[in-house]
């Protein structure tokens, strides 16, 4: 992982998902946009939402071009994350929420599985 501090707190950091797409996260965007604001709960899983983009269970297809990774982080209890990838090399967190209902998610076409 590799993270620079860019100005103030603003921090930088490159990961890459499981099948080798790069995308980037910055520090304050979690905080701004709608991983905090919509949604409260996910206020103190940042590494978390990492970790589950750069090792998740399964990777399912959004409805208009997002990838959705699941991880589950206790028993019934599973992370969500959408993301955006811009090409190969290049892409983006969304958003990110905590569910129960892995089922609706299993109803999307699965794009990788552990």
């Amino acid at each position: 992982m590799e993270s620079a501090v860019l100005s103030g707190k603003i921090t930088k950091r490159e990961k890459d998902d499981p099948r080798g797409v790069k995308y980037v996260v910055i520090e304050e965007n979690l905080k701004r946009l709608p991983l905090t604001e919509e949604h409260s709960e996910m206020a103190g899983y940042y590494f978390e939402v990492l970790e589950t983009v750069e090792e998740p269970e399964a990777i399912y297809e959004g409805k208009v071009g997002e990838c959705i990774a699941v991880r589950q982080i206790e028993k019934g209890k599973y992370i969500v994350v959408v993301y955006r990838e811009l090409s190969k090399e290049d892409g983006f967190v969304i958003t990110a929420f905590l569910t129960r209902r892995k089922k609706q998610l299993e109803r999307r076409r699965k794009i990788w599985q552990q």
